[in-house]
């Protein structure tokens, strides 16, 4: 099966350069993948092309058109909202999917967000079941996958972000799994792959430093970024060995914090995946 080696745009965070820019860039590495980071309305920082945010008040077909421009794809697109807050989530996972396929961007990564206050013990489950049947409605139209990132209290586990994954009897009810985030809250990553195997529709590959983990494992969910893929502490042909025995067909997003560590990740983890 065919693994491709893809960039998140976070990368360019810390060099405060809008989207465009970031694009010229991965493509320049060498990446024919991107995914771009969605949000509602509009923001200064991006606004003013020192954020890579894409908005979706923007006709998405100008984002696809800069895509074309330099020659790469989407992979996805990253729409992180409270799923336990349908007022919020339902209208904007409905929204980034429209987007996404515009894009032609086959998954929509999320994950549950923060949990209110206000909502019990008892009302998680049934909250985020309703706000996920929700948007499937219109990621089934569009055939764009829902992808759920293990980030936050439920997902960081293993048996948390297979049970929210599966929550809906959905096939575009999938896994979007980060390899960094599941690693600093402790979780044994292969083993977890293992349990995720055909669920799998598209990964962010977050390599974690031995400071970073000496510092945060067992103590976070998650972090933005990671070091460059080959930096730290992931074994990614043992990774790469287990979701290939699982069929996966996709793209591994790297998810680092500078240029310097994109264009190391690719130059690792692309003679691990081959031609």
């Amino acid at each position: 099966m065919s693994i491709e080696v893809g960039l998140n745009m976070e990368f360019v965070r810390r060099s405060e350069k809008p989207f465009a820019v970031g694009v010229e860039w991965a493509a320049q590495m060498g990446y024919k993948y991107v995914e771009p980071m969605l949000h509602n309305g509009r923001e200064l920082m991006s606004e003013a092309g020192y954020y890579h945010s894409v908005s979706m008040e923007e006709d998405p077909h100008f984002i696809k058109d800069i895509l074309d421009r330099y020659g790469v794809q989407a992979s996805g697109v990253s729409a992180h909202c409270p799923l336990m807050r349908p007022e919020i989530s339902v209208m904007y996972l409905q929204r980034a999917i429209q987007y996404a396929a515009v894009l032609k961007a086959p998954v929509v990564n999320t994950d549950e967000s923060y949990r209110p206050s206000w909502i019990l013990d008892d009302d998680v489950w049934p909250v985020m079941r309703y706000t996920l049947i929700s948007v499937l409605r219109v990621a089934e139209r569009y055939g764009v996958a829902i992808g759920i990132e293990p980030h936050q209290a439920i997902s960081k586990t293993t048996d948390g972000l297979m049970r929210l994954a599966t929550l809906v009897d959905h096939p575009l009810l999938r896994v979007n799994y980060d390899t960094g985030n599941a690693y600093l809250a402790g979780e044994d990553i292969y083993g977890a792959l293992e349990r995720v195997g055909s669920r799998l529709v598209h990964v962010h590959a977050k390599d974690i430093s031995v400071e970073h983990s000496e510092a945060e494992r067992g103590k976070v969910t998650g972090t933005p970024v990671g070091c460059g893929c080959g930096d730290g502490v992931v074994d990614w042909s043992r990774v790469i060995s287990i979701v290939r025995k699982h069929g996966f067909n996709g793209v591994f997003s790297v998810e680092c914090g500078t240029p310097e560590e994109a264009a190391r990740s690719l130059a690792h983890l692309g003679p691990l995946v081959g031609p």
